[in-house]
């Protein structure tokens, strides 16, 4: 049986005290060290994604996926030695995009791996919910893969179409699989700072959902730790969460 660890965290661009927020983020991923990292809101001339890559002990590749311009949008960052083939990226509209990749595990699955990040504004449902039905729409036609695992901020509630259109088709949240429901809460992180967004009520927006041969494990948030000395500085705005996933066919007693 194939075991695979993700995580998704939007990392809020440079906003919000970045000089202060960088090394809270990089010491809560040399922490976590996932096998598949999606990443949000990433200034590609910064290498804000490089950065986070090379906090622990794990080498990482990235793959980019600009979003309303070139030098910003969605990372996915893979451990080696996994590795990201058939890599592609789609155009959502409103400065937004997804990002995919196919990895191969070492029994031989093959999952494909999403980033994305869905528009923003507070009373934006029905543009989100489209934007849903594009990137469904786009997976469908992806290569053949056991285990799809789409990763990001959809900037929607679980009550919201966004969401149940993808429950509908036949993605299930990771976190509320292995936790019951969802998360209270994934933004805002508690976060004080000049101009941080204030657009909304505090809501799970942040989601890991998964379909196919898959079996979640245990689910929880990640860099959800203020500074030890500072209650009003978090590593971003929102929340992350990771899942420990198990694919396939359960191990026999006494396989290794």
């Amino acid at each position: 049986m194939d075991r695979l660890h993700v995580a998704t965290l939007n990392i809020r661009n440079l906003a919000d005290r970045w000089p202060e927020r960088l090394p809270l983020l990089l010491a809560d991923m040399a922490g976590l060290q996932p096998d598949v990292l999606a990443l949000q809101e990433v200034i590609f001339p910064m290498h804000q994604d490089r950065l986070i890559g090379a906090a622990g002990e794990g080498r990482y590749t990235v793959a980019r996926g600009w979003a309303g311009r070139p030098e910003y949008g969605n990372s996915l960052l893979i451990r080696e030695p996994l590795a990201a083939g058939d890599v592609d990226r789609i155009d959502l509209g409103l400065d937004r995009s997804a990002q995919r990749a196919i990895v191969r595990l070492a029994g031989g699955d093959a999952v494909l791996v999403v980033a994305t990040h869905l528009h923003h504004v507070v009373d934006g449902a029905m543009e989100r919910d489209e934007q849903t039905r594009q990137l469904l729409e786009w997976l469908e036609g992806a290569p053949s893969a056991a285990v799809h695992v789409v990763m990001g901020d959809f900037n929607a509630n679980p009550r919201e179409p966004a969401a149940e259109r993808m429950r509908a088709r036949g993605y299930r949240s990771a976190y509320a699989e292995a936790n019951g429901t969802d998360p209270a809460v994934t933004w805002p992180s508690g976060i004080q700072a000049p101009g941080m967004d204030k657009d909304g009520d505090p809501a799970c927006l942040d989601y890991i959902w998964v379909r196919g041969d898959v079996r979640v494990a245990s689910a929880r948030l990640e860099f959800d730790r203020p500074h030890p000395d500072d209650p009003t500085l978090y590593p971003s705005d929102h929340f992350g969460l990771s899942a420990q996933l198990e694919l396939g066919t359960p191990d026999r007693p006494g396989d290794r």
